[in-house]
């Protein structure tokens, strides 16, 4: 019997009015744990994000990913990612807001000093609360990644889980 529990996604970063010249904060924080007969596995992710709008609609960022992995008889692994984002909005609302976030970068993963590369494609709803503050909501995703190892053959994953997930974060952008 399996079990999967996730609590996830706090911290989607976006912001819902946005404007030229505004630098916004977000990104996730990431907790699952996954039970199959007596092996447990469990996972957690923090992975901030800082960008800058420099038109009304267009702004990029940078990110930065540490993952924790826990699998039951394997030593504790650990991942991390840095890289860049792209970010496309537009307000549909005063309140409500849609954006989408292109990127990708370079990930390094503890298990034989695996090394590679990812992208991503993600939509996301956002709705202004009060001073620059947005709640954000995510149902999935485009995502691609590879990692080579020392001593492994080469890892491709490509994924399309529209559907499949559900993040809600908050952020906040600040006025230069």
């Amino acid at each position: 019997m399996k079990k999967l529990l996730v609590v996830v996604a706090l911290f989607v970063a976006t912001l819902s009015n946005a404007q030229k010249g505004h630098i916004f904060l977000g990104g996730d924080v990431g907790y699952s744990s996954e039970k199959i007969g007596d092996a447990k596995s469990t996972n957690f992710e923090f992975a901030p994000r800082v960008g800058y709008m420099f038109a009304n609609t267009w702004g990029v960022g940078v990110e930065g990913s540490i993952q924790n992995i826990d699998l039951a008889g394997s030593p504790k692994t650990e991942r991390y990612k840095i890289g860049g984002f792209l970010r496309y909005i537009t307000p549909i609302t005063e309140t409500f807001a849609f954006y989408a976030d292109l990127g990708g970068g370079y990930q390094t993963y503890s298990v034989n000093d695996a090394k590679g590369m990812y992208a991503f494609f993600t939509p996301n709803l956002s709705i202004n609360v009060k001073h620059g503050v947005a709640l954000n909501f995510s149902i999935g995703g485009i995502k691609y990644d590879n990692l080579d190892g020392h001593n492994d053959p080469r890892q491709e994953r490509f994924s399309f889980d529209f559907g499949n997930s559900f993040n809600i974060g908050i952020s906040k952008n600040f006025t230069l």
